[in-house]
């Protein structure tokens, strides 16, 4: 296998929100499972480093975590941002998609196979939706024509259908669950071209509709609980990653199995 090295960079979303190891001991998510996969495949001198930071903007990522990506010289980087930005109010897309070509230019000119996404289509589940649908389909086409321009590979999660399900979401309908984190694990591994367990990609029967009125009560929840903090973080200019910082920040050997508790199957 010609990858021995794998850098994840960027938010939550790759940091491994809302997907929990067995032992309560931070997050898994995708990044982890993919590098279990290609360690599995390499063999001991496989290295994974694991940058990603929840909260963090399109600039904070590439002003901190892209160089120090670069400076491992990876066979392997995943970079995605930009999720964070589409929900600020001052968010200009022009220069962030002009930032995103020159970033995986230098990452792809550092000789690194480079993988990108699209990320799923949210509509529906957050307010907002109006504003927030168009930013996050010109990230996504930005992301797409970068990813041709420059030879990067492409995982399409916008155009998984899946992804609808409630069940690949965590209860702040933001972040994925821990099906959800199996789902891109696999579509990254067959991106890469390895063979994925099929049991990432099998998906619990859609729940009747509650009715209306439990409906209402649960969005009322969730606004205090997961809507309610969010702004205050935002009025407050504080992020959900201030004190936090990367799970794995060096090039390691990666021996973890994580996908062998039955949480993580069933």
């Amino acid at each position: 296998m010609r990858w021995r090295s794998f850098v994840a960079v960027g938010d939550s979303f790759t940091e491994g929100l809302d997907d929990r190891y067995p032992t309560g001991d931070g997050y898994r998510g995708w990044a982890d499972l993919v590098a279990a996969t290609l360690a599995a495949n390499a063999g001991p001198d496989f290295g994974y480093a694991n940058l990603a930071i929840r909260g963090r903007l399109f600039g904070n990522v590439v002003d901190e975590q892209v160089p120090a990506a670069l400076a491992m010289r990876p066979d392997l980087v995943s970079f995605a941002a930009g999720g964070n930005d589409v929900l600020r109010r001052n968010f200009d897309p022009a220069p962030l998609v002009e930032r995103f070509d020159r970033v995986v230019g230098e990452l792809r000119a550092s000789g690194a196979d480079v993988l990108l996404f699209r990320f799923a289509d949210l509509s529906g589940r957050l307010p907002g939706q109006r504003i927030v649908g168009p930013r996050a389909a010109v990230l996504n086409q930005a992301v797409g024509e970068t990813a041709h321009r420059h030879g990067a590979m492409l995982v399409d999660l916008f155009a998984d259908d899946v992804f609808r399900h409630p069940a690949l979401w965590s209860e702040d309908r933001l972040h994925l669950s821990a099906a959800g984190h199996r789902r891109v694990a696999a579509r990254v591994l067959d991106a890469l071209g390895l063979p994925a367990d099929e049991r990432w990609l099998v998906v619990p029967p859609e729940s009747a509709p509650a009715p209306w009125l439990a409906a209402r009560g649960a969005d009322l929840r969730w606004a205090g609980q997961h809507l309610a903090p969010w702004i205050k973080r935002r009025l407050t200019g504080k992020s959900s990653g201030d004190t936090i910082t990367a799970k794995r920040p060096e090039l390691a050997p990666f021996t973890d199995l994580p996908w062998t508790d039955d949480r993580s199957i069933h």
